[in-house]
């Protein structure tokens, strides 16, 4: 085609080409190609109301599968019990520690030998704990089972179980006591431990004086007399050894025994400490001039041996003469062995005796002794005390009579001895001697 001028018009399209392009018409055209939704309009009811919720996405045929579901069995079973194991071990130290159910002081004795379980059941029987299995459990927890002590314990009101296992444990059971008196021979030391009732067994052979070392004793119910006896006899070995080994030097004493010989007349011869290194220094001095000790006490041992006087007995002048291996009076030097069991107190005061030139003491009417180094400042002390004795005597007359006898070892006291004259006696009548 060609304008009228007759030029040809080079812009038309190729005659392959469509004579109209998709984007050159109109709108409407495009719209009318998609389908329309029809709307539907609402009623205010229905606009309120939700709408549905889109249907749940198909399950994974990789859930399904039978390991999975096991796994997922026995991950849902672990986290369980974890949370079963958490709350019973929460609720379980609470009740551990919490007070108990006991309401009085109570004392219960757990043999020697008994297991957990039936330790648990004894003090659930006497309400110190209110849960047997909950005690067990914590003891075998804290892997204490088998450090469980024998004894007895004495539990306060309202104790915790946590407090009761230690208890147990430490070995914090109830403590009994025996007090031996210095200066009592073994066969009076034996006859009061067979006279506790706490203590158990007997005692197969009554040890020789001298070898028993007298002191208070703590021991749980269930100890032995055995067993006390035992160690009395290691601790006055050991307390022997560290004396002897602190004695002074040119001691007329040989031996530790003739130390404990020594010391146990010591012993006898006073009650108060501080006159034990005098008394001793008496008889040192004595020992050292070859003077013979001259001590009531061995008289009456060499007598009456282990079993002590009879509380009735006195001393006499024919008591004196009486010849036994233990009468000082008529034997040189120490005794055989000794004549009771001297505390640590005596050994020490004969390892370590007071420095004086005494060689005579008396009664002195004061629970104490006159010590004197001459022999006429010694008869003027001698004729004091008789004169003691005597207004003693007078006194006693007129009051109701008392025991004479000292009931801690059954000998007269210090101040009790006999005012007869031995067969040595000084020019006026006195002894000299204590």
């Amino acid at each position: 085609m060609s304008d009228t001028d007759g030029s040809t018009d080079d812009r038309r399209p190729p005659p392959d080409m469509p004579a109209v392009s998709p984007l050159d018409l109109p709108a409407e055209s495009t719209e009318a190609q998609q389908p329309r939704r029809r709307i539907s309009p609402k009623s205010p009811r229905q606009a309120l109301q939700p709408e549905a919720a889109p249907p749940p996405p198909p399950r994974s045929q990789k859930a399904r599968h039978p390991l999975v579901v096991v796994a997922n069995f026995f991950l849902m079973s672990v986290v369980l019990v974890v949370l079963a194991g958490g709350a019973a071990y929460y609720f379980g130290t609470k009740r551990f520690n919490e007070p108990g159910p006991l309401t009085e002081t109570t004392s219960v004795l757990v043999a020697p030998g008994a297991d957990l379980d039936s330790i648990s059941a004894q003090l659930q029987r006497h309400d110190v704990i209110d849960s047997p299995l909950i005690f067990s459990m914590a003891a075998r927890f804290k892997k204490l089972e088998s450090k469980l002590q024998a004894g007895e314990y004495l539990f306060q009101p309202a104790v915790s179980m946590r407090q009761v296992l230690d208890d147990l444990v430490s070995g914090r059971s109830v403590l009994h006591s025996v007090t031996l008196p210095e200066g009592l021979t073994s066969q009076a030391i034996v006859d009061r431990l067979n006279e506790d009732p706490v203590l158990t067994g007997d005692i197969t052979t009554v040890p020789p004086d001298g070898a028993l070392m007298p002191d208070t004793y703590k021991f749980t119910r269930g100890a032995t007399r055995q067993q006390l006896i035992d160690q009395m006899e290691r601790v006055q070995a050991r307390a022997l050894q560290e004396v002897w080994s602190r004695r002074a030097p040119g001691l007329p004493i040989n031996t530790p025994e003739e130390l404990v010989t020594l010391a146990s007349i010591v012993e006898k011869e006073t009650g108060r400490a501080d006159e034990r290194p005098r008394v001793a220094a008496v008889f040192i001095n004595r020992l050292r001039k070859g003077m013979r000790l001259q001590s009531d006490p061995t008289v009456i041992y060499g007598i009456f041996g282990g079993a002590g006087r009879p509380p009735d007995w006195a001393l006499t002048n024919a008591a004196l003469e009486k010849m036994t291996p233990f009468n000082t009076y008529l034997i040189d030097g120490l005794p055989p062995s000794p004549i009771a069991n001297p505390g640590r107190a005596a050994l020490e005061a004969v390892a370590n005796p007071s420095r004086t030139n005494e060689l005579y003491f008396v009664a002195d009417g004061t629970g104490g002794h006159a010590f004197s180094s001459t022999l006429e400042e010694h008869n003027r002390n001698v004729a004091r005390w008789r004169q003691i004795r005597a207004e003693q005597a007078k006194a006693a007359a007129e009051s109701p009579p008392s025991a004479a006898t000292d009931p801690a070892t059954g000998d007269a006291p210090a101040d009790a001895a006999t005012d007869e004259a031995p067969a040595d006696a000084a020019p006026d009548g006195s002894a000299d001697t204590n």
